[in-house]
């Protein structure tokens, strides 16, 4: 069963009634049984609707259609951002949702967007429950944002009493957002947590860099034993699809990071992964962040 996160960057209806765009959009969602979208901008909810009728509506997915689910509007000024999730319901449920609101006493704003963070019971896996928690981090605060995600996953464990916890997506891990010197100080950098995105995985579509801004990160042994060794990885969609640099960037100016759970218990279990070499710092204000809005299927809190 493969998972994946994907800054689709500035997501809304622009993009999902452009023909080639979502053509695109739809194939590269369609390997996944659970995709999380970021940056997806859709004050209405009209967008997504539109992507996933558009999604729905291809030959492969029609015995197999997706449902959503999605965040409210998250951010700390008038520029708002979603997190929004894909997922094949004939493979996995929605157990449960849960938005983190980062108000611990005494505690600075840590996020620009609080992870909006997903249950899913997954019967055909060896995990049989798994806990996702998407990232958009803000590149100048990505050091803040990522060390605070140990807070988070500290909360859900305890909330949900479940250890299968995967983080992923824009994490800005790279270049000039976070030194190797202030990443080795971030909680989630350490056992028992595990990152599975190698540090010269190339995640943007952009000639310009080779960054791998994107992750993918796990926690604890249970879960690291249930990943398909060599899974995880970037999908170049432009290779893939043979696409021109001007057809690329009008997706995004990212790629896909993916990683598939073992379905056979006698598949060989993955390695423990060297920790990432990554780069730079932080800044925030506080507001109050608001419950989840609009779900297209219900969950329970």
């Amino acid at each position: 069963m493969k998972i994946a996160a994907f800054n689709a960057k500035n997501l809304g209806w622009k993009k999902v009634t452009d023909k080639t765009v979502v053509r695109y959009l739809t194939k590269i969602m369609s390997q996944y049984s659970v995709v999380l979208i970021l940056e997806v901008v859709d004050k209405s909810g009209k967008a997504m609707e539109k992507l996933l009728q558009e999604l729905n509506s291809t030959s492969s997915n029609r015995t197999r259609p997706y449902s959503i689910i999605a965040s409210s509007q998250l951010g700390r000024d008038t520029y708002k951002e979603q997190f929004v999730c894909f997922y094949r319901k004939d493979e996995v449920t929605l157990a449960a949702c849960h938005q983190y609101e980062d108000n611990q006493a005494g505690d600075v704003d840590a996020f620009a967007r609080e992870p909006f963070i997903l249950r899913f019971s997954c019967p055909t896996t060896v995990v049989k429950d798994l806990v996702l928690i998407p990232v958009h981090t803000k590149p100048e605060d990505s050091e803040k944002e990522l060390d605070e995600l140990h807070d988070v996953v500290v909360a859900i464990r305890k909330k949900w009493g479940t250890d299968n916890i995967m983080i992923l997506g824009d994490f800005n891990a790279d270049g000039r957002y976070l030194s190797k010197k202030k990443k080795d100080k971030i909680r989630i950098c350490s056992a028992p947590y595990y990152w599975l995105i190698e540090d010269d995985v190339d995640t943007t579509s952009s000639n310009c860099n080779d960054h791998t801004y994107d992750r993918i990160v796990v926690y604890g042994q249970t879960v690291l034993d249930a990943i398909v060794p060599g899974s995880a990885k970037s999908f170049n969609f432009q290779r893939e699809f043979k696409l021109t640099d001007e057809e690329t960037r009008s997706i995004s100016d990212h790629y896909p990071v993916e990683v598939e759970l073992r379905t056979n218990q006698k598949a060989p279990r993955q390695r423990n992964m060297a920790l990432p070499q990554t780069t730079k710092p932080t800044s925030t204000q506080r507001r109050t962040p608001k419950k989840a809005s609009w779900l297209f299927e219900s969950a329970v809190a």
